[in-house]
């Protein structure tokens, strides 16, 4: 699967309410784990799938994000929704900070920093 997302993930871990519609038209709703966000999309493991190019609202306790599932893959120990969120609907730490939030650029940042520390002190 290509990364086609421009903007950075963050790891996170909440639970969060997720409905859809399935192709019959029927209102669906389950818990999933938030996996990471972006701004302009987010990854869902659920326990059931969600149909291509549905409509997904994935809500939290102050309000919602609305997008569309573009995919759907089945590993080990569950479904990964991908959901794209819809124009105009972004993802803001202010409406909604997951539980546990990790930005890996950080810690990047953070390893760089240690190892000049050390390739530093050995000269």
């Amino acid at each position: 699967m290509n990364e086609r997302r421009i903007q950075p993930r963050l790891l996170c871990a909440d639970l969060v309410d997720v409905e859809w519609k399935d192709g019959m038209g029927r209102r669906h709703s389950a818990i999933a784990n938030l996996e990471d966000i972006s701004l302009s999309g987010a990854c869902l493991q659920m326990e059931e799938a969600i149909p291509l190019h549905a409509k997904v609202s994935i809500n939290y306790p102050k309000g919602e994000l609305q997008g569309a599932c573009r995919y759907c893959v089945y590993r080990e120990i569950g479904y990964f929704i991908g959901v794209q969120f819809e124009p105009g609907v972004k993802w803001s730490r202010k409406n909604f900070k997951p539980q546990h939030l990790l930005d890996p650029r950080r810690l990047l940042m953070r390893e760089n920093s240690r190892t000049a520390d050390v390739a530093g002190s050995r000269s």
